[in-house]
């Protein structure tokens, strides 16, 4: 029996020919991704205590994303812890408040296939994009992980999901999360590693990839992995990596897997999840016209440079409605100034968007967030009660395309018949 790509590199990071689903092995970590909201002000105490630094400094990143920009005395403090560890532990590789972390990390060449990498975030499979094993853990797991360089692993069974033919006009990956989690369910995943494969799969740009792999979180998968191909390696090369040889991580023909999903992306119309949650997502139709207060194009699954490149496509030449307020927060400073100079700022800025910082921001309920009895349309990953602002607040979920035609409409739009004017 063959080895799924899951276990293929839990193999390697275990120092083992093969593994089995089921087994517990000890894993060497490749790479620990930490940022400033989990990470030193957490994890500094536990390693004091302990009488140790980082195993390896050079295998450690550190990316301030939470608390930017620091606003009061409580957040001006963590920067500092931040700051300070990441001197005192010697830590090359430290980036301030360039952008969210599951951005930011491959932006800056850091992944590449067959790597066993942990992050101290939720969102941290999006590394599984890559072909990479990326899993978040919490800030005591990631303590040991930095005083040892190893992890226990329970290894996972494989739940593939394959979407055959292509994504119409108007409809992307957020789309396709979105309909998983309403059809699997945040439980869907079971803790398990989740391998997205088909044609639709492999015509998505790395950053759409990097959307699939990171809402993984959201159908309750550990990992979720895409296999390498050429348009890994070009974007690992163009970031300043090496992707090595991609052909070793594949899946095995004749490699089990626990469940085969499988669906048809010609079908797939955008989808909104309803408050609060994720797995309450229909086709954007069955949502009507929902008056929105606030249109919110923002985090690591939607305000991307590809992201705000949807946004621009719907918003060019048109205004925001007069009673919706457009905010927009590029995932990254390095994808905000691409923006800039392909122009996708100006058609932003022009149609009426308000910029904020490159940052987690109102997603993890930092940087100003919804007020009460507030309506919006986010293209975040998640919108539970109250994780956004008030509790009152309404957050609906949909794709940068959706929430763009939303913005302009000022109600819940399907971006559809906007992009056929377009063209």
């Amino acid at each position: 029996m063959g080895l799924t790509l899951a276990e293929k590199i839990v193999a390697r990071a275990a120092g083992r020919r093969t593994v089995a689903a089921g087994e517990i092995v000890t894993c060497r970590v490749d790479l620990a991704m930490i940022h400033d909201s989990g990470g030193p002000r957490r994890v500094r105490p536990i390693l004091d205590r302990l009488g140790v630094k980082v195993w390896d400094p050079d295998r450690v990143v550190l990316i301030s994303d939470h608390y930017v920009p620091a606003v009061d005395a409580e957040t001006r403090a963590i920067a500092k812890i931040t700051r300070s560890f990441a001197v005192e532990q010697g830590l090359r590789h430290f980036y301030d408040s360039e952008g969210i972390c599951h951005v930011v990390l491959p932006e800056r060449g850091h992944l590449r296939p067959g790597m066993f990498v942990v992050g101290g975030d939720s969102h941290s499979p999006t590394g599984g994009a890559f072909g990479a094993y990326m899993m978040g853990i919490g800030a005591t797991e990631m303590a040991a992980v930095l005083a040892t360089g190893e992890i226990w692993l329970r290894v996972p069974e494989t739940i593939l999901i394959e979407w055959s033919g292509r994504l119409g006009t108007g409809v992307v990956a957020k789309d396709i999360m979105l309909a998983l989690c309403g059809r699997l369910g945040m439980e869907g995943g079971r803790d398990q590693a989740i391998h997205y494969t088909g044609e639709a799969v492999a015509a998505l740009p790395m950053q759409e990839r990097m959307t699939l792999s990171n809402m993984t979180a959201e159908l309750g998968g550990q990992t979720g992995l895409i296999s390498p191909d050429k348009i890994t390696a070009d974007y690992i090369r163009a970031a300043g990596g090496e992707p090595g040889d991609i052909s070793r991580w594949q899946s095995d023909p004749d490699a089990a897997v626990a469940e085969h999903h499988h669906f048809d992306a010609a079908t797939l119309a955008p989808q909104v999840a309803a408050p609060d949650s994720p797995a309450n997502a229909a086709p954007v139709a069955d949502h009507g016209t929902v008056a929105v207060d606030i249109a919110y194009i923002g985090a690591c699954t939607g305000a991307k440079l590809v992201d705000l490149r949807m946004a621009a496509e719907i918003l060019k030449g048109r205004r925001v409605a007069a009673r919706t307020e457009l905010l927009v927060a590029p995932a990254s400073k390095r994808d905000q100034d691409l923006a800039r100079e392909e122009g996708i700022l100006r058609i932003l800025e022009d149609a009426g968007a308000k910029l904020l910082p490159n940052a987690c921001g109102i997603c993890a309920g930092y940087g100003g967030t919804f007020g009460e009895n507030i309506t919006a349309i986010s293209s975040t990953a998640r919108n539970f009660k109250g994780r956004m602002g008030h509790p009152s607040s309404r957050v609906y979920l949909g794709s940068p395309y959706t929430v763009a035609a939303s913005a302009i409409t000022g109600h819940i739009a399907d971006p559809r018949p906007i992009i056929a004017e377009q063209s």
